[in-house]
């Protein structure tokens, strides 16, 4: 359940969407995704999107920078078609098996499932995600919009999602709440989330109210926003120079939080599965860290 408070993209329900599964492509395969010869700029396009870096880091530190042509060289591509919720339809990537480019890019990390990973885009989203959810499998990297040349427009603000989107095969993916899809994704780093998001950690005990609603801001909230000028960039940081209760009603908080939109337009998608429980965590953990204010200066 992303919390933000100006997130971009928004939860689409698909319970009653069925989707294919992933297909092994080839090189001389028939068939929709490959029926069409595309216009030179078209292929143009193509051939610069395989050719982006896809930027692997390890506690900071680079390590890698791959391109899905040459990482295609030793991962097969697939072909995946499946009901993209920012569409709310159907959609055809040529992609690539997320574990089996975690493997490539961090080849020598022991225990890769069990780590941390941090996803960083173009827009300044940071999207932590936990080793078991990305070896979950129906996790894709695509590098190809197999119905749209050149890639078609996501979100609210019509952006090119290239040259990498993280996109989910199963019908039971579809939820961005729980299985997040950030695109113009550039970089991915494999780091302890409180090694690189330390401001944002409460220093009350693990079993607090303060806690349950860092964890829920840690796998929901930060994709967008940031606790001390820490997360991520896409919408307002929440905790400085005030905190969003210094300055807002927590009734109003809540509400807000809930369906954004019955206070103004919004790129903040609604929140409505929320639970009074839930809600008031992420009120302790805001109140909690007003009190823990740090910020770097040369920010």
């Amino acid at each position: 359940m992303r919390l933000a408070l100006a997130c971009l993209g928004f939860v689409a329900s698909c319970a009653q969407q069925a989707d294919c599964p992933p297909v092994p492509s080839s090189g001389s395969s028939s068939g929709a995704a490959q029926s069409s010869a595309a216009p030179s700029n078209s292929a143009a396009k193509a051939v610069a999107s395989e050719a982006a870096l896809l930027v692997f880091k390890e506690g900071g530190a680079e390590r890698a920078a791959i391109s899905a042509r040459t990482l295609a060289l030793s991962i097969a591509p697939v072909t995946v078609v499946q009901f993209d919720p920012y569409f709310k339809r159907e959609k055809r990537y040529k992609t690539l098996p997320l574990a089996a480019v975690i493997e490539r890019g961090f080849k020598g990390v022991n225990n890769l499932p069990q780590q941390e990973f941090i996803l960083r885009t173009k827009d300044g989203k940071a999207v932590p995600l936990r080793g078991a959810k990305v070896f979950e499998e129906g996790a894709y990297i695509a590098f190809e919009d197999l119905d749209v040349e050149g890639w078609e427009p996501i979100g609210q603000q019509r952006e090119n999602p290239g040259p990498y989107y993280l996109i989910w095969a199963n019908k039971d993916q579809t939820d961005l709440e729980t299985h997040p899809r950030p695109y113009q994704l550039m970089s991915i780093e494999v780091a302890r989330f409180e090694d690189v998001f330390p401001r944002t950690v409460p220093k009350s005990a693990t079993d607090s109210e303060a806690h349950k609603g860092f964890g829920l801001f840690r796998e929901q909230c930060l994709h967008c926003h940031s606790i001390n000028r820490q997360g991520g960039k896409l919408g307002p940081e929440l905790n400085l120079p005030q905190s969003i209760v210094e300055y807002r009603p927590v009734e109003q908080i809540k509400s807000y939080i809930k369906n954004p939109l019955t206070f103004r337009y919004s790129t903040m998608p609604a929140h409505e599965k929320l639970s009074q429980s839930e809600l008031d965590s992420l009120i302790a953990y805001f109140s909690e860290m007003k009190t823990l204010k740090q910020s770097d200066p040369a920010k």
